[in-house]
């Protein structure tokens, strides 16, 4: 099984992420993340769905979610031909022995203390797999409290889009 990252162009109507989503269920996939959200174009959504599949049953699928009539377009991007981010937030124990180590990692990792308590800080951090598996590994000694991650959001590099390809200016 290998991780795949599906863009998906769709027109912004009700139940067509139920339909999404029940394409993907009907086959036995989990889908690991799942992010949607307005696109540069009004009326259009964009879905960034990740999922975990053989290349095969993906293709299938693929082609059952170009049959959806509010369906655009859809494009697989890869990790080295895309930027992909996840955007987290995380509730973390402190005390004032552990307060300053706790900010020297929010430092390193570039990330930002968004609200303060005598006995927690929330954090909020964004970036690739990587560095956020990082960060939580450097904070799970000190009690994660509360965690909320968001879909892995994706999107092509370079000057081409995704719009581009289907509206042709």
């Amino acid at each position: 099984m290998s991780t795949h990252v599906l863009s998906l162009l769709v027109e912004d109507k009700p139940g067509l992420l139920t339909r999404v989503a029940g394409l993907f269920a009907r086959r036995g996939f989990n889908i690991e993340s799942l992010a949607v959200g307005k696109s540069e174009i009004p009326g259009l959504s964009r879905i960034t769905v990740v999922v975990d599949v053989e290349d095969l049953p993906l293709e299938q699928v693929t082609k059952q979610l170009n049959k959806l009539i509010n369906v655009i377009k859809i494009v697989e991007l890869d990790t080295s031909q895309s930027v992909q981010r996840e955007h987290l937030l995380i509730k973390v124990r402190v005390d004032n022995t552990t307060r300053s180590q706790v900010l020297e990692a929010v430092n390193l990792f570039r990330a930002r203390v968004v609200d303060v308590a005598t006995d927690a800080l929330v954090i909020e951090v964004t970036g690739d797999s990587g560095k956020t598996t990082a960060f939580l590994k450097v904070l799970e000694p000190y009690g994660i409290k509360e965690l909320a991650q968001s879909g892995l959001l994706a999107i092509g590099r370079g000057s081409k889009s995704i719009t581009e390809r289907v509206f042709k200016n």
